[in-house]
């Protein structure tokens, strides 16, 4: 990539003895662009990854089991910033990785995930279909009350 980025760079000064400044100067920031995508191409990645880009950062990784669905766990590791990875064991089961420089953040991570998990257990609530036929219940239950209407008197002058 060095030597690639080295002939680029020649064959820019060669050409620029004939261009003007700013076609001289559009040229090295089309250069500039295309090495930065380069650059940032080369970074170790973020977030949720595959597992073997993972053991690509050359650190030390950790791997807890988890036996529930992975989008909740998901939504609250974006909140820590956590490098992870998932490796599915079998039907609803994964294995999670993680680096172990960030045992505390996994730490926190979990403690937030079980308390949503816990959470959704507790507070079951009927679907909306049982929520409406028990409205419809009660509306019937309820005795008919008429409403009164009072007639509008008008005085003829």
């Amino acid at each position: 990539m060095q030597e690639d980025i080295e002939r680029r760079a020649v064959a820019i000064s060669v050409t620029a003895s004939k261009l003007t400044a700013k076609t001289l100067a559009k040229a090295l920031a089309a250069a500039l662009r295309k090495i930065q995508k380069e650059y940032h191409k080369a970074q170790t990645p973020q977030g949720k990854q595959s597992v073997k880009k993972l053991m690509n950062h050359r650190v030390a990784t950790n791997a807890l089991p988890l036996d529930e669905e992975t989008r909740l766990f998901d939504r609250v590791a974006r909140k820590y910033n956590v490098d992870y990875a998932f490796h599915k064991t079998g039907p609803r089961k994964y294995l999670l990785f993680f680096k172990a420089s960030q045992a505390d953040a996994i730490t926190a991570c979990f403690s937030e995930y079980t308390k949503l998990v816990l959470g959704r257990g507790k507070s079951k609530r009927p679907s909306i279909l049982q929520q409406l036929k028990q409205f419809g219940e009660r509306a019937r239950s309820r005795p008919h009350e008429q409403e009164r209407k009072r007639e509008a008197v008008r005085d003829e002058r």
